[in-house]
């Protein structure tokens, strides 16, 4: 129906539609939806360029439970220090809507939000289950997917561990990038050897290959560039 929820079927026929270079209009038609339906649905879920059916998929389930009620739980504000608690919560909110919408998983998005609005910017796992009203296991796998990324740190607490988050953070995940991208530089490299630079496979992945070397060492001079700043803040 032109006036029910766009499907994720349909959200990945707008992907590829884009992809391809198709204008709002021409996407609207082959679904049968208005074209204003098209363009709110690109530019709420990140742009023609930047556009992921699954991410949009994942946003607008976010955004659905937040309005219905009791359909996810809030991030109760924590440490608030004084502050109004419900303006704190209620950018607790807008935070993770923003961090989902730009491609972050949900579960992950919750547990930075908690991080970064905390003044001690650190957390325990029984304090985000507590806190989040989740399972031990979902805190576990999205720490270790943020870990895994260089946005999340622990340390030990007694007996306990305690997730941390800090001002080098960004530098730090922005490290973690750095050796993406150089996987993604080695074996386009490899494929390219294997290809033959002068076939049109084996030329693509070059390309692939020198565009990453490049991103890398452009990333490297960025994050030095960070860290003297930072070694040099009074």
């Amino acid at each position: 129906m032109p006036g029910g929820r766009l499907t994720h079927e349909e959200r990945r026929r707008i992907g590829a539609g884009l992809a391809a270079g198709l204008g709002y209009a021409e996407i609207a038609r082959e679904l049968g939806r208005p074209r204003s339906t098209i363009s709110r649905e690109v530019a709420r879920n990140g742009g023609v360029r930047g556009y992921r059916a699954n991410q949009a998929q994942q946003a607008t389930a976010w955004r659905a439970r937040r309005r219905k009620p009791g359909g996810h739980p809030e991030i109760p504000a924590a440490d608030t220090d004084g502050r109004d608690p419900r303006t704190v919560r209620e950018f607790e909110e807008r935070f993770v809507g923003m961090m989902v919408e730009t491609g972050l998983p949900v579960m992950m998005a919750r547990i930075l939000a908690c991080l970064f609005t905390s003044d001690t910017g650190s957390t325990t796992a029984a304090e985000l289950v507590a806190r989040l009203q989740v399972s031990p296991a979902s805190v576990s796998k999205a720490v270790g997917w943020l870990e895994q990324r260089g946005l999340v740190g622990r340390e030990r607490d007694g007996r306990r561990e305690r997730y941390v988050i800090d001002e080098h953070v960004w530098y730090q995940a922005w490290l973690a990038s750095v050796g993406s991208m150089a996987r993604w530089a080695d074996l386009t490299r490899q494929g390219a050897d294997l290809l033959g630079d002068a076939t049109p496979a084996g030329a693509r992945l070059g390309a692939t290959s020198r565009f990453f070397q490049h991103l890398g060492r452009d990333m490297v001079q960025a994050a030095e560039h960070w860290r003297q700043t930072l070694s040099n803040k009074p």
